[in-house]
């Protein structure tokens, strides 16, 4: 059995249309939390990319151990020290691959890095030895890997 229900009666005349329920308006302090939200957003968000970039832009040497290989580093002969911002680590196997590190020692002073007497231990008579000296870490000490020419 189906029942039916009758439509709303029409308004009796003269009697005023129901009235639609109103917008609640947005009040000030509510839009301006908004603007604030969103800059905080924006703010986040590029706080974000900055901080993804610099993780990209480390120094790739600093994880480095003995047997890992490194790319082509600036050419340098003699007691000469050349900067090398874009030395990184590669693959053994890989066809850019130019050195090996034989040795690290870490909490080496500026003065030390400058002589590279801490890889001499490493460097058997013959080799081909080079040095490379990561960026100044905390408490004013550096890293040094000890390389040889890959064969």
């Amino acid at each position: 059995m189906s029942e039916q229900v009758a439509p709303p009666s029409a308004p009796y005349p003269g009697q005023p249309e129901p009235a639609a329920p109103a917008e609640p308006k947005k009040s000030r302090g509510r839009k301006v939390l908004g603007i604030v939200g969103i800059i905080l957003a924006v703010l986040v968000v590029g706080g974000l990319k900055g901080a993804w970039k610099l993780y990209q832009n480390q120094d790739d040497t600093v994880q480095a151990k003995v047997g890992d290989c490194l790319a082509q580093l600036p050419e340098v002969t003699g007691d000469k020290q050349e900067d090398a911002d874009d030395a990184k680590v590669v693959k053994c196997t890989a066809t850019d691959a130019v050195y090996t590190v034989v040795g690290r020692v870490e909490g080496q002073t500026a003065a030390q890095t400058k002589t590279g007497d801490g890889c001499t231990q490493y460097f058997k008579e013959g080799d081909d030895g080079y040095v490379f000296s990561g960026p100044e870490r905390t408490g004013g000490k550096f890293y040094l890997l000890c390389l040889t020419k890959k064969a």
